[in-house]
């Protein structure tokens, strides 16, 4: 089974450049194993900072919108063929990492017999990765509605202020029933040394949990497109010890 790895919050609050920063440190650990990143998040935005427009997603092949780059085999099954459309829009972004698009996703509740099938080929194709990092959109409620999946760690990050960390406080508890009792913590981004008195005491009146904390990087504040950031690369290595993630160093 994969490490599966996930980052939640309000748009803005900094996803995409963690993600980034996280995609930098599994590549350092693990340099040999394969990461696929799962945008599940509505503004396209990931793909970006790789320098990529990605217009195929897992939403075009269910709605049948989607064209197949390559020719499609004769007396292909349904699921088959949700299985081989997957395979055809998984952009390669860098080295051993893969990237893969979702957009719109049905109601949990829609019992179309396509959702099942789509869902049984996402989750065979998660499985195929030794890193999954689902990039989401708000909560885990979301991804669920594509993948039912465990997860092995969630990080909610916020900004170093009430009405966000409140708001990650509510992600924290939309998120908890899909987690699979998985890890899952708060994570303050953008932080100034200014900031850490009334961070502590929003953090004890809202009972939340940090499990790391990055600093403000001023070289982000131009809004740089690859969202590639020392700082933010830096933070993470000091509280990757606190995630609960399985070691992949000695498995084949």
């Amino acid at each position: 089974m994969p490490i599966t790895f996930a980052v939640t919050g309000k748009g803005g609050s900094g996803k995409t450049t963690l993600v980034k920063g996280f995609v930098k440190l599994f590549k350092e650990i693990y340099p040999e194993k394969s990461i696929l990143l799962f945008d599940n998040d509505l503004s396209g935005e990931l793909g970006h900072t790789y320098g990529k427009d990605i217009r195929k997603t897992i939403y075009g092949i269910r709605s049948g919108k989607h064209e197949l780059r390559t020719g499609l085999p004769e007396k292909m099954s349904k699921q088959e063929y949700i299985e081989w459309a997957l395979e055809d829009i998984i952009v390669s972004v860098d080295e051993n990492v893969d990237l893969i698009v979702s957009w719109l996703v049905p109601s949990k509740d829609c019992r179309c017999p396509v959702t099942s099938l789509m869902r049984d080929a996402v989750t065979k194709l998660i499985s195929a990765y030794d890193i999954v990092i689902f990039d989401c959109e708000f909560d885990l409620k979301y991804l669920n509605q594509v993948v039912d999946t465990d997860i092995d760690v969630t990080l909610v990050l916020a900004l170093p202020y009430e009405e966000s960390i409140l708001l990650a406080k509510r992600i924290e508890e939309f998120s908890a029933k899909y987690a699979a009792g998985g890890q899952m913590g708060l994570v303050l981004n953008r932080v100034k040394n200014s900031d850490m008195s009334t961070v502590h005491d929003l953090l004890s009146k809202y009972n939340l949990e940090m499990l790391g904390m990055v600093p403000e990087d001023n070289n982000l504040a131009g809004h740089s497109l690859s969202r590639n950031s020392d700082v933010v690369s830096d933070a993470l290595k000091q509280f990757y010890f606190r995630l609960n993630l399985p070691d992949l160093r000695n498995k084949g």
